[in-house]
């Protein structure tokens, strides 16, 4: 255990802390005596015990508003956390939902170019057929002109 002089009100106290709490113990007796002068100063001087009990009182409330406001902030946190898990949900859903999207029109471009390969080479039998009919008809034509 630590000792420490610190100065409230303008009367110095022996008190005793863990080792290493040192500054800390003096930090917060410079606060209380700053709150406690700050009161002294608005209120005059009602009396040592009552100043004490205000100066308890307001930084009681102090620490209360604080927590209050901790706890909504942590409402806050809970909620955006939970709609920033339902954002990433709906990311991931869309992104499957395009993947599966994507390797339809992939299924579907394949299925369309084999029908257009399919469709090439009919087309072409069709012509090739279609060109060694017109060639058959001139030549029966051409021969029959030459008969009459």
């Amino acid at each position: 255990m630590a000792n420490v002089n610190i100065t409230f009100n303008g009367k110095e106290f022996l008190l005793s802390c863990d080792d290493g709490q040192e500054e800390h113990l003096i930090e917060l007796s410079e606060q209380l005596n700053k709150k406690f002068v700050e009161l002294k100063s608005q209120l005059g001087n009602i009396g040592e015990n009552k100043l004490l009990l205000i100066t308890s009182i307001k930084i009681i409330d102090e620490y209360f508003e604080t927590r209050k406001k901790i706890e909504e902030k942590k409402k806050e946190l809970i909620n955006l956390s939970e709609r920033f898990k339902e954002l990433k949900s709906l990311v991931y859903q869309y992104k499957d939902d395009k993947e599966k999207e994507i390797e339809t029109l992939s299924k579907n471009q394949e299925t369309i170019k084999g029908e257009i390969e399919k469709n090439k080479e009919i087309y072409e039998k069709i012509i090739d057929e279609t060109a060694e009919k017109i060639e058959t008809f001139i030549k029966k034509a051409n021969s029959d002109n030459q008969i009459q």
